[in-house]
């Protein structure tokens, strides 16, 4: 399936815009996990099991499992989220940015090895740089425009001709020339809400991946606000520490769903 195609069933039939980011931290995993030789794969699958029916994605950040020797794990997790959750979009959070052909080697690592639906990339190398991925058309190709950490701004919001800004300059890039197959999507933090009414503008009804809400502090209010489409969906809004780690006993998964059900309810209250 698409990964579009199946990003707009979720959000309709789970009525659900959040998306939960799976960073496992072998220090702050549950007593009775750890030493664990399967540790983050099993810590993972609780709080997929847990909460798939109140997502609209997963979004394993690969560096916390290849910083762990984790990568079979990281596998086994995306096999077990297709396996178990059917329907649920997978999104590698990798963001990858390199030159042609090594840009064809992450693209077959992610896609092919790790057989995720989509994958953040860095566009700041240019076209070339994204076009291996571009060319898996029914995968999403999730780019980097306004990101929520506050060293963003040295560069995203540099002016570049007319006024306009370089974020402003990569979502029109990306909704136009390079958006030919209808796979792409913008990552635009939730700490500058402004900044996301601003890229909706820009590209209409693309998903926009909203990173920073919960434990970085963005308002749910205005993002959604600023973000949502005419018909109350085009935001992938993600969440993480705050709800992996709601819980820290052999109860993590139940604390987990409900601290993804409180924030889902909370997104929809202003949908």
């Amino acid at each position: 399936m698409h990964f579009m195609t199946a990003l707009q069933a979720a959000w309709q039939s789970r009525k659900s815009l959040l998306c939960v980011g799976l960073d496992p931290d072998p220090a702050r995993l549950p007593a009775h996990l750890q030493g664990r030789p399967d540790a983050i794969l099993e810590f993972c699958k609780g709080i997929v099991d847990a909460t798939a029916d109140l997502v609209c994605c997963f979004k394993p950040q690969i560096a916390y499992f290849a910083a762990q020797r984790a990568e079979d794990q990281l596998e086994a997790l995306i096999d077990h989220i297709h396996d178990r959750h059917p329907g649920t979009p997978v999104i590698l959070d990798a963001k990858r940015g390199d030159i042609g052909s090594t840009a064809t080697q992450y693209a077959v690592e992610a896609f092919e090895r790790y057989r995720a639906d989509a994958i953040t990339v860095n566009p700041y190398m240019g076209r070339d740089s994204v076009e291996p991925y571009l060319e898996y058309t029914d995968k999403g190709v999730i780019l980097l425009c306004r990101t929520s950490n506050p060293g963003g701004s040295d560069l995203q919001f540099l002016a570049v001709e007319h006024g306009e800004r370089l974020f402003e300059r990569v979502a029109r890039l990306v909704a136009g020339e390079w958006n030919a197959s209808g796979n792409c999507g913008l990552v635009v933090g939730a700490t500058f809400p402004s900044e996301i009414a601003r890229v909706r503008g820009i590209v209409g009804d693309m998903p926009l991946l909203v990173p920073g809400i919960g434990a970085q502090g963005g308002d749910i209010a205005e993002t959604v606000q600023a973000g949502a489409t005419a018909n109350g969906t085009g935001l992938v809004i993600n969440s993480s520490r705050a709800i992996l780690y709601a819980g820290s006993g052999e109860d993590f998964a139940q604390a987990a769903r409900r601290a993804a059900l409180e924030t889902r309810d909370a997104i929809n209250q202003h949908r």
